[in-house]
């Protein structure tokens, strides 16, 4: 029998004995109430936990399947303990972890420190180029040590403030994951494990009957997905689903729709090394001629904040001083009027880039700025793209010969660090940066080195600096979130929720609880 099937039969013994043999379809309109019904926007490209950072597998993944050693508390931002129990700096340039005794990964091997050595290893230093290791890491190479079942120890390059909180980004697998190729269908310690993958229709976890911890409510999860945020809130009113992600205040999900303030804000980010964006007076035009506000509210219902950074409070580095950029479509005139007459091409066609489904109205957003660009005297064309396709003008290495370009991004700073912003969009050559200039990045990196009320200041004044200095942004809004939820499901979403919904939280209200015993 396969590890897989020893898997799906542990857990049918657990659920038939927790559930008191109820069964599916057993007068309970047409569900098992022992199962988690869930449709999300897109299906995970992978379940592959090194890229978990990414939204679409980091919703399903992490601290479901696989767990990190320290876990960050949304609400708080305090960092927890769950496969390490404690952590220290025993040395400017190494960190040790406690690694937790009596956890075993749901393939019945026993998780030591020597796995989590391995799993760090296979994240950040490996070639498989993991988007945990580019998101979090950077060029930054560690060296892992387990000197007995119990210690991991973690020595940097340099002095790194934040390394338990880079940690906590890192999902543990076992050494027997392969590190020469990724893996779509990962092991882990967590409270599920997958127990089939339909490609393209549905995705099931069921409870990991060898789990650590507390056993979660629900013996199953299934997973489906749809694209259009209305269907997904049709699923709901009509109790087709527990919980949809995604929503938007126009898709129709009523009483059952739940907002709340999510991690992400949305930007336009100029590249600016092509004509006309590579003159300052253009870049400033596109920030003059965009209405923020009225996008806010006319779109998004007042789902959001307009935004001028592109981090929201409560994330280290917030600077709660930095005024809105004003919307002045004359001083926009002006700007390209002026460039224009110094020979800058401003008549050149530029791209707007769009990720379909990115966010709710995206589409009408991506047309109303198209429109407000043209009235300052820009020649702006619209292109919405997949999320491959639009990927590859977010992360480097770029396509060639491109073009001047506008990509409308959504940036979640999960981590609660301006470190992690940073890093990814400001650096000269961040992952996910147009631009940026060598004396930048040394305050950026002056910075990173800091601890406590020195490194907030120290943030919160690069986000004032950049805009005058670098300007490779014009920030659109901090968004809010809408879950859709069924009253048969007790469950509070937070700030995480849109980059990692941990299924352990999610119990059944009233008479549909089912807890296991």
């Amino acid at each position: 029998m396969s590890s897989r099937a020893v898997l799906a039969a542990g857990v049918a013994v657990l659920t038939v004995a927790a559930s008191g043999c109820t069964v599916a379809n057993s007068g309970r309109g047409g569900y098992d109430p022992n199962t988690l019904r869930i449709v999300l926007s897109q299906e995970p490209p992978t379940l592959e936990p090194c890229e978990s950072s990414l939204t679409s597998t980091g919703i399903v993944v992490r601290s479901n399947i696989t767990e990190p050693l320290v876990e960050r508390d949304p609400n708080s931002g305090d960092l927890q303990p769950l496969l390490s129990t404690g952590w220290r700096q025993t040395s400017p340039t190494e960190w040790t972890f406690d690694i937790r005794t009596g956890v075993t990964f749901s393939n019945g091997a026993p998780f030591t420190a020597a796995d989590a050595a391995f799993a760090v290893d296979r994240a950040v230093n490996s070639d498989l180029q993991c988007n945990v290791d580019g998101y979090v890491f950077g060029d930054e190479k560690l060296k892992l040590a387990a000197p007995d079942d119990t210690t991991l120890t973690v020595t940097t390059e340099k002095p790194d403030p934040i390394l338990p909180l880079r940690i906590s980004f890192v999902e543990i697998v076992p050494r027997s994951t392969s590190t020469t190729e990724k893996v779509r269908e990962p092991i882990g310690t967590g409270p599920y494990a997958i127990e089939n993958w339909d490609f393209g229709q549905k995705l099931t976890l069921a409870r990991n009957p060898r789990y650590w911890g507390t056993a979660p409510a629900f013996a199953r999860a299934e997973y489906q997905w749809r694209s259009e945020g209305s269907v997904r809130a049709a699923m709901i009113t009509n109790d087709e689903t527990d919980i949809a992600t995604s929503l938007g205040p126009e898709d129709g999900a009523g009483a059952l729709g739940v907002p709340f303030q999510n991690n992400e804000t949305t930007a336009l980010r100029m590249q600016a090394t092509e004509a006309p964006l590579n003159d300052m007076r253009v870049r400033q035009a596109i920030n003059y001629a965009i209405n923020r506000t009225g996008i806010v509210k006319a779109l998004f219902r007042g789902l959001g904040d307009p935004a001028s950074q592109l981090i929201p409070s409560g994330v280290v580095g917030y600077n709660d001083q930095l005024a809105l950029w004003p919307h002045d479509t004359d001083k926009a005139k002006a700007l390209v009027a002026e460039a224009k007459a110094d020979g800058v091409p401003v008549d050149t066609q530029i791209r707007l880039i769009g990720r379909t489904a990115q966010f709710p109205k995206i589409a009408e957003t991506i047309e109303v700025i198209q429109s407000e660009l043209a009235e300052i005297g820009l020649n702006v064309k619209i292109e919405m793209m997949d999320t491959a396709g639009q990927l590859q003008y977010q992360l480097r290495p770029f396509p060639a010969n491109t073009g001047p370009y506008l990509l409308m991004i959504q940036h979640g700073n999960q981590a609660g660090d301006a470190a992690f912003t940073m890093d990814q969009y400001m650096l000269s050559d961040g992952p996910q940066a147009a631009y940026g200039t060598k004396e930048f990045d040394e305050k950026i990196r002056a910075a990173e080195a800091l601890t406590g009320q020195a490194r907030q200041d120290a943030f919160a004044k690069l986000f004032a600096e950049e805009p005058q200095e670098i300007m490779q942004m014009a920030y659109l809004a901090h968004m809010k979130g809408i879950l859709g939820k069924s009253p048969r499901v007790d469950y509070t979403p937070n700030s995480a929720t849109g980059d990692e919904m941990r299924l352990s939280e999610m119990t059944a209200a009233g008479s549909d609880r089912t807890d296991a015993q």
